[in-house]
């Protein structure tokens, strides 16, 4: 099912998002409705740039990327290891993760041994262990076993238990595992899906847990610190949007839910836009968010998707290839010529006047001028509505950020792989919303300048409904 693959690439790419927007307010008090959140970056934060929260996730995808068991001791000793080598340069760590991995260390070689043995000492001088941090990095273990549900609940705890000791930290990433492994099965959100692997006492506790979070709005969890309050928060902040739409709404508004929450803003936002990533999709993301997201290890919004898929398919990342493709197009747009159309071999020729992509394809990011904005749309050219989930919203998201880059002075690059049905269905609504005209003119504007595309029923149908919006 094509949705299912775009709601697996939507997991890291929300667990992202939400980290990125909520990193300049975090250890802020709660934010009122009348404050802006946006992806503005602060302190050691450039915008769009995620934290420990997305990175540390990023090491076990990393390993779960290349069909390894998470629950093999060896997996888990190279996820260890990852650990620290990305702590020795990072820009933050969390307290109880920089002490355990510092210690487990010392040795000079690093192990899920050592790491276990420091997080128990961390439990045993400090009398508590139970902070957000292996919950925040957790969204890659539901991703590695969607097929395989009891595997996955034991990889939850093992991964857990790297770095901390108590038993709420451990169970915390069972449900929320749980839930993102169903999301992405089913579309369904519902935290209370795990509750059954916890036993008779814990899952009472978890169930009243999660009974006050559903009655209670994020900033009442101030505590978020710690991971039960930090599950809380990221759960009400879904549930309290729920009613304000589906789809890309809700998965913009929880995580600006989340955000709002105050304290440790990054993380919650971070659980919470994992688990509407799983629901949603990658193609309910904003392409404004995907354009600014970036962080360790050099890696910006594609490489994220690909690592989901990779992870999906138990495979290394590869990028795609187009070597078969011989179509050479580049061509000003007919309502405005700061934005070129064209092929994928106008993005290998990128002419020097382009500042900015727009990709409604996947390519390597390699392929794009460093420093660069890019934005990588997924837009899929099929006619089976199955393929394209969210597609007026991605449509539309697309003609208004050529326009916001635009705006910025960009010269706008917008291309798939060889600018048939993609392209010139999003330069002619794009054609359409700035000069006003009709769908149908605006796509024989584009059409004459492009004579050999020929979009598909379904994307020239979506015209006919977006245009006049």
């Amino acid at each position: 099912m094509a949705s299912l693959n775009d709601r697996v690439e939507g997991v890291l790419l929300g667990t992202a998002a939400g980290d990125a927007l909520g990193a300049p307010y975090e250890f802020q008090p709660p934010r009122g409705p009348e404050l802006p959140v946006e992806m503005a970056g602060g302190g050691p934060w450039e915008p769009g740039e995620w934290t420990d929260d997305t990175s540390m996730a990023i090491a076990i995808a990393e390993v779960a990327a290349t069909g390894a068991d998470l629950r093999d001791p060896k997996a888990q000793d190279a996820i260890t290891r990852r650990w620290y080598e990305w702590s020795l340069g990072a820009k933050d760590v969390g307290i109880q993760t920089r002490t355990v991995l510092s210690a487990a260390g010392r040795g000079g070689t690093i192990t899920a041994d050592t790491a276990r043995a420091a997080a128990a000492d961390v439990h045993a001088r400090e009398g508590r262990s139970g902070g957000n941090g292996s919950l925040m990095r957790t969204a890659p273990v539901a991703l590695a076993y969607l097929d395989d549900e009891a595997a996955m609940v034991q990889a939850a705890r093992a991964i857990s238990s790297l770095t901390h000791f108590e038993a709420d930290a451990a169970e915390a990433t069972v449900l929320w595992c749980s839930a993102i492994r169903h999301a992405v099965l089913t579309t369904d959100l519902d935290v209370r899906i795990g509750l059954h692997h916890l036993a008779g006492d814990r899952h009472a506790l978890w169930s009243q847990r999660l009974d006050e979070a559903e009655a209670s709005r994020p900033a009442d969890f101030p505590k978020n610190g710690w991971v039960v309050a930090a599950l809380q928060a990221a759960w009400s902040a879904i549930v309290m949007t729920t009613a304000d739409g589906q789809g890309p709404e809700h998965l913009r508004r929880g995580i600006d839910a989340a955000v709002r929450c105050g304290n440790d803003t990054d993380t919650v936002a971070a659980i919470a836009g994992g688990l509407l990533g799983a629901a949603y999709g990658a193609s309910a993301v904003p392409a404004q968010w995907r354009t600014l997201l970036h962080g360790w290890p050099g890696m910006r919004a594609g490489g994220l998707v690909s690592l989901a898929t990779a992870i999906e398919q138990k495979k290394p990342p590869a990028d795609p290839d187009y070597s078969w493709s011989r179509a050479e197009v580049l061509v000003a747009h007919p309502h405005d010529p700061g934005v070129l159309l064209g092929s994928v071999g106008a993005l290998r020729k990128l002419p020097t006047e382009v500042s900015a992509v727009v990709s409604l394809c996947r390519i390597p990011e390699s392929d794009v001028p460093e420093g660069m904005p890019h934005v990588e749309v997924r837009l899929i050219d099929k006619t089976d509505l199955d393929e394209n989930p969210h597609l007026d919203f991605v449509l539309l998201d697309t003609a208004h950020t050529i326009e916001e880059l635009r705006a910025q002075g960009h010269t706008v690059l917008v291309h798939c792989v060889e600018s048939y049905s993609r392209t010139p269905t999003v330069a002619a609504l794009y054609g359409a919303q700035r000069s006003g005209v009709g769908a149908e003119q605006a796509l024989a504007d584009v059409l004459e300048k492009l004579p050999d595309a020929n979009p598909n029923p379904v994307f020239r149908e979506a015209l006919r409904r977006l245009a006049d919006r």
